[in-house]
């Protein structure tokens, strides 16, 4: 990924506040194309089939309601991106608007939830991804212990550390390349996933089903899950699970409309994600049961890894194939689609100088973020092979801790959407609901949905009972003091972005001081269009 010559920086057109344009490619990208990218990215069969049995273990039957609740504060939040999006379209997203809105210090670190959120779960998704290479392996050849190849550190890390190289060498190609990749990869997901539904509706009404559990009103009511900190787990969960159409929004400087395009495509994609989500968790509770013991059942927590590593050989028999193939291929589209949202972001970083100004330069020929890329790529490969390293059960933690993240930066979005509009908040009805009331509902739900989960994840029962500190363990292995390691993963990270800001403030002050970026709000007028 380098050139003969070194990348320049982009020419900049500067708006109010100093925003300015980074030289990517414009006008590739519509709400359609931008739809297919933020599925891809949420990977619904990849996401489904790491985290329904999470959820499940946490909530049961109440699984399709927490999913819904979930939904909502991710809807919520949308609107504050669109309304944000269509007054300020760039591409540093959260880090943009949160500087404008409240300054350098809190930017910073809405940026750096979202690029590190990003990185935590592109190390996840190559896990999964050559996972299922070698199910799909031990399928073809009929071979069962080819599957457990991927347990083997010396195949496992450098094959991972290749899907990763290929995912960055196809987004540095420009999001021409994306979109082709993308249209493949998802169209062939969503293909698996309807022939999955209707297999297990047609196993279920032939008295099929492993064990049949009839669809109830109360399937859809949180409140019949009684215990606060298990609806926040499973909140916090489901958060996961619809997190990434964020992506789309990030591309909003490559759209064909950038002050609309972007926000169509990410309520398409939210809106498809969560018919395709409570369709397919209805299917399999009620085929599978919920049960800890059952040999095939959600619940049992030796299938909740992969749930549907578990289910699609008997529902759907020898097509079994097409579902490993769907997850290999959903895994490695978000693996591809995710790259395009942190190394977007660590581009704005490095152009307004909140971060070296090498991570501001694009490739000329591509016209894609150039060493951002390529960090974005080394820091998930270097998360991925330490967090292997040191333990399994640590790298399945990293989806609790991303939801950490995610509802931090998600939150934080949220309310520089009202701070922001401040002074045009009443303007209208409209305004009243998209800039204050919705934005404002989501982050605050968002915020305390993060300070509930990171008390919660201090105990060492959390997530997998994996613990540092620890003195003492059951004889499940799960550690019964110290610190909890989703707590360590997600807190550590935010942790260790205050002191990388702090060192970065003292060596480029200018973007700290409010020279590059400045704070302000919605009725700031543009400047004239300037090019250097």
């Amino acid at each position: 990924m380098t050139a003969s010559t070194p990348e320049p920086a982009a020419p900049t057109t500067h708006g109010a506040g100093g925003l300015s344009s980074k030289g990517l490619s414009a006008g590739k990208v519509g709400a359609f194309a931008g739809a297919v990218i933020g599925v891809s990215c949420i990977a619904p069969a990849y996401t489904l089939t790491s985290g329904i049995g999470p959820t499940v273990s946490e909530v049961g039957v109440q699984t399709p309601a927490i999913l819904l609740v979930g939904f909502i504060p991710m809807l919520l939040v949308v609107f504050g991106y669109r309304e944000l999006n269509s007054a300020m379209p760039d591409s540093g997203t959260t880090f943009t608007w949160a500087t404008r809105a409240f300054g350098p210090w809190i930017g910073w670190m809405g940026g750096w939830g979202l690029v590190t959120a990003t990185i935590l779960v592109l190390s996840n998704l190559a896990a999964v991804a050559v996972d299922f290479l070698f199910i799909l392996l031990a399928q073809v050849f009929g071979d069962p212990t080819l599957a457990d190849l991927t347990r083997e550190l010396w195949i496992n890390i450098p094959i991972t550390a290749l899907f990763v190289a290929v995912a960055a060498w196809i987004s540095y190609r420009g999001v021409e390349a994306t979109k082709i990749v993308q249209y493949v990869l998802v169209a062939f997901q969503v293909l698996a996933l309807g022939w999955f539904v209707v297999a297990g509706i047609v196993q279920i009404n032939t008295g099929n089903a492993f064990d049949y559990t009839p669809v109830e009103p109360s399937w859809f009511n949180p409140f019949a899950v009684g215990d606060l900190s298990l609806v926040v787990a499973g909140l916090s969960l489901s958060i996961f699970m619809f997190w990434g159409w964020d992506t789309v929004i990030t591309m909003n400087e490559e759209a064909k409309d950038p002050n609309k395009t972007p926000g169509r495509a990410a309520m398409l994609t939210i809106l498809a994600i969560v018919i395709i989500y409570i369709v397919i968790t209805v299917v399999v509770i009620a085929y599978a049961g919920v049960s800890v013991d059952g040999e095939l059942s959600v619940g049992n927590p030796a299938n909740q890894e992969s749930i549907f590593a578990v289910l699609s050989s008997p529902i759907m028999g020898p097509f079994a194939v097409l579902m490993s193939i769907a997850i290999l291929s959903s895994s490695a589209a978000s693996l591809q689609s995710t790259m395009v949202s942190p190394s977007r972001t660590l581009l704005a970083m490095g152009h307004y100088g909140a971060l070296p100004p090498s991570f501001g330069r694009i490739s000329p020929r591509f016209k894609s973020p150039a060493v951002a890329t390529v960090w974005s790529a080394g820091a998930a490969i270097g998360f991925y092979v330490v967090m292997r390293i040191l333990s399994e059960n640590a790298l399945w933690d990293t989806i609790t801790a991303l939801g950490l993240m995610v509802c931090f930066y998600y939150g934080v979005t949220g309310l520089a959407c009202v701070w922001f509009f401040r002074k045009q908040l009443f303007e209208s009805t409209r305004a009243i609901f998209f800039r204050l009331v919705f934005p404002l509902l989501g982050g605050l739900i968002l915020l305390a949905l993060f300070v509930k989960t990171a008390i919660d994840s201090w105990s060492p029962s959390y997530g997998s009972g994996s613990a540092i500190f620890a003195t003492s363990y059951d004889a499940e292995g799960v550690a019964q003091d110290g610190i909890g390691l989703v707590f360590v993963l997600g807190i550590g990270v935010l942790l260790l972005g205050v002191v990388i800001m702090i060192v970065q403030a003292v060596r480029n002050p200018a973007f700290f001081r409010g020279q590059t970026l400045t704070v302000g709000d919605s009725t700031e007028k543009p400047i004239e269009v300037l090019e250097d």
